[in-house]
């Protein structure tokens, strides 16, 4: 398949002349009731209102043609049946085929990428017969009792996403089960995690894929020597999410061994056995596979060319419309959804480390803006913090809210004629009103200058299912933006000079020879810290 730069499209050109002069929201008529009815996009139980994008059908029909000549639907397509699309012509990488999407490819009698899928079976197979053990009886510890806890031990992609979904969907827990996370190399964050930890109703999973993570590595030192203090064998509450044949995958030692393939970055493997394990535990098998059908059904949907309907495509191109067009360095993700709180770091990750690069897939130095910068929080709290910036201040943030019509819980009640899922969703929207629309006043404090594109994706409720349609959407909306920028979206080169620094520096804070050719500002810094 040939690549072609981002600015070589003939759609890039007249993008560009259209972006000297956008909608503007805030003009009389900018936002009608017309504009709102005309620009909602519905896609697997998601409705994606973006009237407050400043966008027109020119500029719709524009970056249509944008995704038709960058071929993004043919490259994604190519990328769920295995294409080895994680390479950069002509140099060393990491050479591999893409396919997170095969995690969830379990409901089709002809998967897209047959082999990754019958493993994936295979691996959601072993987890349920290990979940049924545990509900049996089967597997109890030592006293004869059953394990009440699961806590994940990982970094990066083994954490923030399976974490997200965790506390996204708190409100579905097995009645006496939980989880907790540790990621932070920092012995203060595992000490937190254990305090109070009837350590012997609890199972560790450690999630490493090389089964080397220096900190997973470090922090599973620790709960091993826990465990042992609390007179308990180790080998009885631990199990493993490794690759099959690393260091981890070892019978003697943990209690199961699950797999998990180099063709899934870490980034995207929340519906691989790095996040089932501890969500099949917590949550039960059942809801495990409501996540990956709702994350399976975006899949197959999202092979739709049409950016009017497609929710991952539109919302990729409005997202390049805003960063490369409209000159926007940054995009706000905004769940107004307290189970989402998580949801913007999951992202942040999952955005950065895959758009944030500088070449192109032939290894030449780009001449265009690649990845934002994402962040976000959730609402209502966010309103009393930082939007204060986004409404007045003097850089201009694109947000995407996300909202549900209906709670998880259904506690809820009415206060001055309205619920309080009805004030948080009416907060969202006002929102979103006021970003676009703003506000004249005389005093110029109490001006809103308006103007300021945002959209909001809005579902029912949310569920299992659900949630899992919104982490392929957004992982989705990455790729698809990753492809027309001609960028490798699936490796992560910029973490490992970090990686290397501090491997010479604890060398040194060891005792050992070995800094390199670094030594010496190593030492000067080490000593400057007072480490040394």
């Amino acid at each position: 398949m040939q690549w072609l730069d981002f600015s070589a499209h003939a759609a890039t050109a007249k993008l560009a002349e259209l972006a000297r002069a956008p909608h503007d929201l805030s003009a009389p008529e900018g936002l009608n009731p017309q504009r709102i009815d005309e620009y909602v996009a519905s896609f697997c139980g998601f409705d994606l209102l973006y009237a407050t994008q400043r966008v027109t059908a020119p500029v719709l029909d524009a970056l249509q043609e944008l995704a038709d000549e960058a071929r993004l639907i043919e490259q994604f397509k190519a990328m769920q049946a295995g294409a080895v699309l994680n390479r950069i012509d002509g140099f060393a990488c990491e050479n591999r085929q893409v396919l997170h999407t095969a995690s969830r490819d379990v409901f089709e009698a002809a998967p897209l990428a047959p082999e990754a899928a019958a493993k994936a079976k295979r691996e959601l197979t072993k987890l349920r017969d290990f979940l049924d053990e545990l509900a049996s009886g089967a597997i109890v510890n030592a006293q004869g009792q059953p394990f009440t806890t699961m806590v994940q031990v990982g970094i990066g992609g083994s954490d923030l996403g399976p974490r997200a979904l965790y506390l996204a969907l708190k409100a579905y827990r097995l009645p006496g089960r939980s989880a907790r996370f540790i990621a932070n190399v920092d012995p203060d964050d595992t000490a937190e995690v254990l305090h109070g930890l009837d350590l012997s109703r609890t199972l560790f999973n450690i999630v490493s894929k090389s089964g080397s993570t220096l900190e997973t590595l470090t922090n599973e030192r620790l709960v091993r020597a826990a465990l042992a203090r609390a007179g308990l064998d180790p080998a009885r509450h631990l199990v493993a999410v490794t690759g099959e044949g690393s260091p981890m995958d070892d019978a003697a030692n943990y209690l199961r061994s699950f797999y998990m393939e180099d063709y899934i970055g870490g980034r995207y493997s929340a519906t691989s056995m790095v996040g089932a394990v501890t969500l099949g535990f917590a949550l039960g098998f059942e809801t495990v596979t409501e996540i990956l059908r709702g994350a399976h059904e975006v899949d197959r949907a999202a092979e739709d060319g049409d950016i009017r309907t497609n929710i991952p495509l539109l919302l990729a191109l409005l997202g390049i419309w805003n960063h490369n067009f409209l000159g926007h360095a940054t995009v706000a993700v905004l769940p107004y959804s307290q189970a989402l709180s998580r949801f913007p770091a999951h992202l942040q990750q999952c955005d950065m480390e895959s758009n944030g690069k500088a070449v192109t897939r032939q290894g030449r130095p780009v001449n265009w803006q690649t990845g934002p910068v994402v962040w976000g929080e959730p609402g209502t709290n966010g309103q009393h913090a930082f939007y204060q910036l986004i409404h007045q201040g003097t850089e201009v943030v694109p947000v995407e809210f996300i909202g549900f019509r209906r709670s998880q819980y259904d506690n809820d009640l009415e206060v001055e004629g309205t619920s309080s899922q009805q004030k948080l969703v009416a907060n969202m929207l006002a929102q979103s009103l006021a970003l676009a629309m703003g506000k004249n006043d005389d005093n110029p404090a109490r001006r809103f200058p308006g103007n300021r594109p945002n959209s909001v994706l809005l579902a029912d409720r949310l569920t299992p299912r659900t949630m899992g349609a919104l982490l392929a959407i957004y992982e989705h909306r990455i790729v698809f933006q990753g492809f027309c920028w001609n960028i490798n979206s699936f490796d992560q080169e910029g973490v490992q000079l970090g990686k290397i620094l501090s491997t010479r520096l604890l060398t040194l804070l060891a005792g050992r020879s070995g800094a390199g050719e670094a030594g010496s500002v190593v030492q000067s810094l080490l000593r400057r810290a007072k480490m040394m």
